[in-house]
C-alpha cells in the first residue's frame, strides 16, 4: 500500500503481490475513497508507506493492471518495508520460509 497526503487532494494506491507475478493495483482512490482505502488498511494491519510521486505514478495504471518494469525497483522498496515491518525476512510463507 503507497499514500500520501495532500491538503487539496489526499490520494492512495493499494498493491498486491502473489510473490512470482509483479505486483498489481489492487485499489486506488481520491480524497474520501483515498482516506477508506487507508482506513482499511490500517484496521488490517497493513503497512502505510507514504510516497507521493509512486502514488501518482501508480494512480495512472488501471485496477488488476501489473506495475510496469520502470516502477520495480520503487515498489521493491515498498515490498522491502512491508515485510520490515510484518517482522519478515523472506517473500516465502512463514512456514516455507
Amino acid at each position: 500500500m503507497s499514500k500520501t497526503y495532500d491538503a487539496s487532494q489526499p490520494a492512495a494506491v493499494a498493491l498486491t503481490w502473489d510473490g512470482r507475478d509483479a505486483p498489481r493495483v489492487s485499489a486506488k482512490g481520491e480524497d474520501a475513497l483515498a482516506q477508506e482505502i487507508i482506513r482499511l488498511a490500517e484496521a488490517h494491519n497493513i503497512p502505510l508507506y507514504e510516497d507521493a510521486a509512486l502514488v501518482k505514478l501508480l494512480a495512472k495504471l488501471e485496477l488488476g493492471e501489473e506495475i510496469p518494469r520502470e516502477l520495480y525497483l520503487a515498489v521493491a522498496r515498498v515490498i522491502a518495508f512491508s515485510y520490515m515491518m510484518a517482522g519478515r525476512t523472506s517473500v516465502l510463507p512463514m512456514q516455507d520460509a
